[in-house]
């Protein structure tokens, strides 16, 4: 196990992790001493969860990838109880399972607007119900939300992303103050434009007119956020609750 690092010792929670910004935290994390569980819909070798999984191992901590469908109540329960059992704690929870199903508003279906607000904010409401009475009975816990600079500030054909990462957001701030009393820390992460999947399936006119709008010219990397993330899960940030931090290269200045 690795004695050392600014999360040595920890245990953290990171869902949706099995690529792109979940997985990255879940390594940042590792290589600062936290022991990881994380989710993702399947852990399987198509999915790219048992090579997160090895990866995460050969940095020398404990490592577990639990296959939940994290907008499902009853299973991330179960999860939560799992982690418990097998870990010992829960330290840091990472609300990070998102979708994004695009539309604007005319043409956007019911389903289209369900699956993403279940996805995205049920999900951080099922996982940070199940997981606060455990930090409560650790005295401490931090709770980081991945939301979105589009939370803060909107975006056409994006209304369903946009109000289910405010909805983390408000979420954040909430619990920050109902379990600051317990010494637990609830906050929340706006990332810009991040070069992930997600964003590498836009034309490439379309990348190159969003980072002519940043401020910094490039767009984020996984590792921007995840260093952002363990300033949030470690005590370099023991005063910090309640707060949402852009991660976006100057975009919304």
């Amino acid at each position: 196990m690795n004695g050392k690092g600014l999360l040595a010792g920890k245990t953290a929670l990171v869902t949706g992790a099995a690529r792109g910004i979940g997985k990255a935290i879940a390594l940042k994390f590792a290589s600062e001493g936290a022991n990881i569980a994380f989710t993702d819909l399947l852990i399987d070798e198509e999915h790219g969860g048992l090579a997160t999984e090895r990866e995460i191992a050969a940095l020398g901590v404990k490592v577990k990838g639990y296959a939940s469908n994290a907008a499902d109540f009853a299973q991330s329960e179960e999860v939560v109880k799992q982690v418990k059992e097998e870990f010992g704690s829960v330290d840091i929870l990472v609300n990070n399972a998102g979708i994004t199903k695009d539309g604007l508003m005319l043409r956007m279906t019911e389903q289209q607007w369900d699956a993403v607000i279940a996805v995205n904010l049920k999900s951080a409401f099922n996982f940070i119900h199940a997981c606060v009475p455990v930090m409560m009975r650790q005295h401490g816990g931090s709770i980081i939300n991945m939301a979105s600079v589009v939370g803060v500030h909107g975006n056409a054909g994006q209304c369903n992303y946009a109000a289910s990462k405010a909805g983390l957001i408000a979420l954040a701030k909430s619990i920050g103050q109902e379990m600051g009393p317990k010494g637990i820390r609830a906050n929340a992460i706006a990332p810009g434009f991040i070069d992930t999947a997600m964003t590498q399936a836009l034309p490439e006119n379309v990348r190159k007119e969003w980072i002519s709008k940043i401020p910094l010219r490039r767009g984020g990397t996984v590792d921007d956020i995840a260093n952002t993330a363990v300033y949030l899960a470690s005590d370099l940030s023991s005063y910090v609750s309640g707060q949402v931090i852009q991660v976006d290269g100057g975009m919304n200045m």
